[in-house]
């Protein structure tokens, strides 16, 4: 079989599989007197990505698997094909979900004390439903408790080649303050622009009393003007 055949099946079944697929399953494609040799997959899928370099699509290893995916600057444009809107996660989860991707594997009790509260059974199975996480075993303490470590489906979600991709927590930290930085200037400048009102409406009210004084001065002055021309006739 020529070696363009063997590209352009491969790139097909990369195409319609849905998932990613390693080397293994991409050789069980073909017959076995006539599978490739890995050398040649390798240099099939090469040939894929660079064909794709210039186009929406690009070729993705995840986890010694491979899959195409569309680039993401056409998300815009591809998220309005689906109605429904994406599935929306509590603080809790997220955090949960980072412990056990940068501590893992982990238990639960393990998360707990990371995080000061109790992680209930909701956010667990929310993760496990996912797909994002799963038991890799149990922990050789009294109890046994479970061990968790996250999924090829956790990394193809959040566009990760390997954990390794994973921000350091250095990176987090300077991420965290940051925002917090942002959050307190906001505040300021919320807080300045609340002063900032509060003084114009200040200064509306005593130009008001100014201008209501005027006016009764105004008014006792034309008042004692009429007694005044009373008084000379």
């Amino acid at each position: 079989m020529s070696d363009i055949r063997i590209r352009d099946i491969v790139q097909a079944a990369l195409l319609v599989a849905g998932e990613p697929l390693t080397l293994e399953r991409l050789g069980s494609l073909f017959a076995d007197e006539a599978q490739p040799e890995r050398a040649v997959l390798l240099e099939a899928l090469e040939e894929i990505r660079v064909a794709c370099a210039e186009g929406p699509l690009e070729l993705q290893c995840i986890d010694r698997a491979y899959r195409l995916q569309t680039r993401a600057e056409y998300a815009p444009w591809l998220n309005r094909l689906f109605a429904e809107r994406p599935a929306r996660y509590s603080r809790a989860v997220l955090e949960t979900l980072a412990i056990i991707a940068y501590r893992q594997p982990t238990t639960r009790g393990e998360i707990e004390a990371i995080r000061g509260v109790a992680v209930s059974s909701d956010i667990i199975k929310t993760l496990l439903s996912r797909e994002w996480i799963r038991q890799v075993g149990t922990k050789e303490v009294p109890g046994r408790p479970a061990l968790y470590g996250t999924t090829r489906a956790f990394l193809e979600h959040f566009n990760l080649t390997s954990l390794g991709d994973l921000p350091s927590l250095s990176e987090l930290r300077v991420v965290a303050v940051d925002q917090a930085g942002q959050a307190a200037e906001a505040h300021d400048a919320e807080a300045h622009d609340a002063e900032a009102h509060d003084a114009e409406a200040h200064d509306a009210e005593a130009h008001d009393a100014e201008a209501h004084d005027a006016e009764a001065h105004d008014a006792e002055a034309h008042d004692a003007e009429g007694d005044r021309s009373e008084a000379a006739g």
